[in-house]
């Protein structure tokens, strides 16, 4: 039992209270976890372009204030009621997305889309009971994803962590929980190229390159970052990674008659339409789509984190950037203008 558990902790957090304007660094409170939740004390966050995104509040209903973030890793503070797997100073990565264990998403092989816990963009309090963890002065402050990682201190669900081998570095780690798994089992899971087959990825940002790293890893003797020629009537596998409808297309129809698989990744705007011939499709070309790389969170999270601590799989090349919490707009600025790929925040600077 932690000294703090059951008491509201004051700590720093980056609030947006408004969209597209500088987090402020706030003193807030964080209530103690309830039944089924876990508070945290975030190590290091990263930042993604999902967080971008909606605090520029670009094509969705804006909600603030909020606490964004929601791809980093931690160390279990306390657990609520009805917790037996985790326990204090377990070391975790939160989860936008999650695995209740028992919907019949979770219970299928096939599947991750929690029906509980699953990814809800608009949602900005706890599922069990409509209410926000946060506070200023009384006044609640909205939640992000279900993981608000831009605070020092966080409640999660307990679907939503992945427990780690506590020897991973968490500086490294985090980078696990949102972008680089994504891309990574786009091609390992669900593309799932033959070791010498050839790879074509559209989009090269940190997903894109992510998908590359599994390609790498399977064994694909060609990978191909922007297609200039085809190989031989089109690639064994493909990775769309932009969420362009025309790149969609192009990676589609890029893909071998007979075999190819085209995996979809990138997520396009709700109203865009996707279209191509039927005979693409009859030529037995396979198209895909993804979520989280179908990794259910808390059952295959810890796996990807031993291919690294096995030096199967890289990670430090992701990690372009490193910065002390009191600069986070500045992690915002490097991500505007396109420079880097992954900016890690320490929250203890």
């Amino acid at each position: 039992m932690s000294s703090t558990a059951g008491l509201v902790i004051p700590c720093k957090a980056a609030v947006a209270w408004e969209a597209g304007k500088p987090l402020v660094i706030e003193q807030v409170e964080v209530a103690p976890p309830q039944a089924l939740e876990v508070r945290i004390k975030i190590k290091y966050t990263s930042l993604c372009h999902t967080d971008l995104y909606f605090w520029e509040a670009k094509g969705q209903t804006p909600l603030f204030p909020r606490i964004f973030g929601h791809e980093a890793a931690g160390i279990v503070e306390s657990v609520g009621e009805g917790i037996s797997d985790l326990k204090v100073g377990d070391h975790v990565l939160p989860v936008f997305t999650g695995e209740c264990g028992e919907c019949r998403h979770c219970q299928s092989e096939e599947s991750n889309m929690c029906d509980l816990l699953r990814i809800n963009t608009d949602r900005g309090v706890m599922i069990s009971d409509g209410k926000s963890r946060f506070s200023i002065d009384g006044v609640p402050i909205n939640h992000f994803l279900g993981t608000s990682t831009f605070s020092e201190y966080t409640v999660v669900h307990r679907g939503c962590l992945a427990k780690l081998n506590p020897l991973a570095p968490l500086d490294k780690v985090c980078v696990l929980s949102c972008g680089i798994s994504t891309g990574l089992g786009a091609t390992l899971n669900v593309a799932k190229p033959k070791k010498g087959s050839s790879v074509a990825v559209f989009g090269l940002g940190a997903v894109g390159l992510a998908a590359a790293e599994g390609a790498r890893i399977a064994g694909a003797s060609r990978i191909i970052g922007v297609i200039a020629e085809m190989t031989n009537g089109g690639v064994d596998r493909s990775v769309e990674c932009t969420g362009h409808i025309d790149a969609m297309i192009a990676a589609f129809e890029c893909v071998h008659d007979g075999w190819g698989v085209a995996v979809l990744v990138g997520v396009p705007n709700k109203e865009a339409v996707f279209m191509t011939k039927p005979i693409n499709v009859l030529n037995e070309r396979t198209l895909k789509g993804t979520f989280f790389g179908n990794y259910k969170p808390r059952t295959d999270l810890p796996s990807v984190v031993e291919m690294y601590m096995n030096k199967k799989l890289e990670l430090d090349k992701f990690i372009t950037h490193r910065l002390p919490f009191s600069d986070i707009n500045k992690a915002f600025e490097l991500m505007l203008k396109g420079q880097g790929l992954r900016c890690i925040i320490n929250m203890e600077e």
